[in-house]
């Protein structure tokens, strides 16, 4: 294989871009997708709240809800004395509590909850190259592409097309590492939108409560507290030798993040169900810059899959016409295959289509990865029926397929556009909980952060 081209206009590692996607009250939010009735109103998600039922706990609760002092994973009998139940049977009877002074409460409903997730995650994967899901309602993306002139464009277009096609509501924080975009998407919800560039990070950063910081729950917190240091701008200035005595390895990590140092990249989890490489450019029509572009992204995009032992079965392109207008291209083979050349003649065949288009970003993909065949299934010895030459598609295979989607697969079914999305453990966070910050129990099964 060449060593991997250059990709034009590429950012330094150091000018990371990265967005923090929060879905603001997300169970609440996915009740009043089919009962907006409910929009407005305190609404209280979780179990335990009928007659007769003595154990429960809040997965979530609105904002409404939440002015009554009702939180997520409270025990849902408190919840009740907070914010009594409405009477929706009977709304009239003598002791159904008053309107203004009472809830609805709905129990968990996971399934539904997960295909509206599904339904946002694949607009992510389609905004970004790479999407590193963390649990049902976040996610971090990747905008180096973007480039920071970019980033605030492609967020606001991101967020109103969940909003548009879910009919949920994002919050987004966008930084330059993973932890100040967490941070930065909390710092205005609901409905927020919080850009902070590298210049502005310290700035942003030093009033945060040492609640707020990645990582940090109430013992923490309150031990921090007990030595005089309350903000992130105090950990900053604070002697990282004695953080480190006193917590450890976490000490040095909140001493780092306080200054907002964090050099993780987002990355999916598990095994990924594809690989691929995207570069925004100066929208452009002439198709030599475009093709040298899909040249250098496909010389990255295999070199990839052979650093991961990953053999493919399908090549793709991804086309982004101005303003942010997607388009997606795919060619199944017939057996899979480790071959940097195949991938730029697919990939440059595909593009063929665009030749005349004006374009802001391409990217190259290959998919239905394998890690496990033992060996290379060679293109030369495919023969007989069903089979295909180098460089061409299985027409068996691919006859049925429209232009702009590639053949499906039992893996592939969750894809908008053919733009397939990786694959996650939904649940928690890598390094914390998402209540340690709150010093809350993580429900079974359906924990929730807002």
């Amino acid at each position: 294989m060449p060593e991997r081209a250059e990709l034009p206009g590429a950012p330094e590692p150091e000018d990371r871009v990265v967005a923090h996607v929060d879905m603001d009250c997300f169970y609440a939010a996915c009740e009043r997708l089919r009962e907006p009735e409910l929009e407005g109103e305190p609404v209280v998600v979780g179990m335990g709240y009928e007659p007769g039922d003595t154990i429960g706990a809040v997965a979530t609760a609105s904002y409404e809800a939440r002015e009554f002092g009702v939180e997520s994973a409270m025990p849902i009998e408190q919840a009740l004395e907070r914010l009594p139940r409405r009477a929706e049977a009977d709304p009239e009877a003598e002791d159904a509590p008053d309107s203004d002074e009472s809830g609805f409460y709905r129990p968990v409903d996971m399934t539904f909850y997960e295909e509206t997730a599904a339904e946002v995650k694949a607009i992510l994967h389609e905004a970004a190259e790479t999407v590193r899901e963390v649990s049902i309602d976040e996610a971090y993306l990747d905008l180096t592409p973007e480039g920071w002139d970019g980033a605030r464009e492609a967020v606001e277009h991101l967020r109103e097309r969940i909003r548009e096609e879910v009919g949920v509501v994002a919050s987004v924080g966008v930084a330059p590492n993973m932890s100040t975009a967490k941070i930065a998407s909390d710092h205005d919800k609901p409905d927020g939108l919080v850009v902070v560039r590298p210049d502005a990070v310290s700035e942003f950063l030093a009033p945060i409560p040492v609640d707020d910081l990645h990582g940090v729950g109430p013992v923490t917190a309150r031990t921090l507290r007990e030595r005089g240091i309350e903000t992130a701008g105090d950990v900053a200035e604070a002697d990282p030798v004695e953080l480190e005595r006193e917590f450890g390895e976490r000490g040095r990590e909140l001493y780092d993040r306080a200054r907002g140092r964090d050099d993780r990249a987002v990355e999916p989890r598990g095994r990924p169900k594809s690989l691929s490489s995207e570069s925004a450019l100066e929208a452009t029509d002439d198709p030599e810059t475009k093709r040298d572009l899909v040249r250098s992204l496909a010389a990255d995009v295999s070199e990839r899959a052979r650093a991961k032992d990953a053999l493919y079965r399908t090549i793709g392109i991804k086309v982004v016409q101005p303003p942010f207008d997607v388009n997606t291209r795919a060619r199944s083979l017939s057996g899979p295959v480790d071959d940097h050349d195949l991938v730029e003649a697919v990939a440059l065949d595909l593009l063929d289509e665009f030749d005349d288009a004006e374009v802001r970003k391409l990217g190259v993909r290959v998919s239905n990865l394998d890690f496990t065949a033992a060996e290379q299934a060679t293109i030369d010895s495919w023969d007989g029926a069903g089979t295909a030459a180098r460089g061409q598609p299985d027409q068996s295979e691919a006859a049925d397929a429209s232009p702009d989607e590639e053949v499906p697969t039992e893996a592939e079914q969750a894809t908008i556009g053919g733009w397939e999305h990786g694959t996650a453990d939904d649940g928690a966070e890598e390094d914390s909980a998402w209540h340690v910050r709150r010093g809350q129990t993580r429900l079974p099964e359906f924990a929730e952060e807002e």
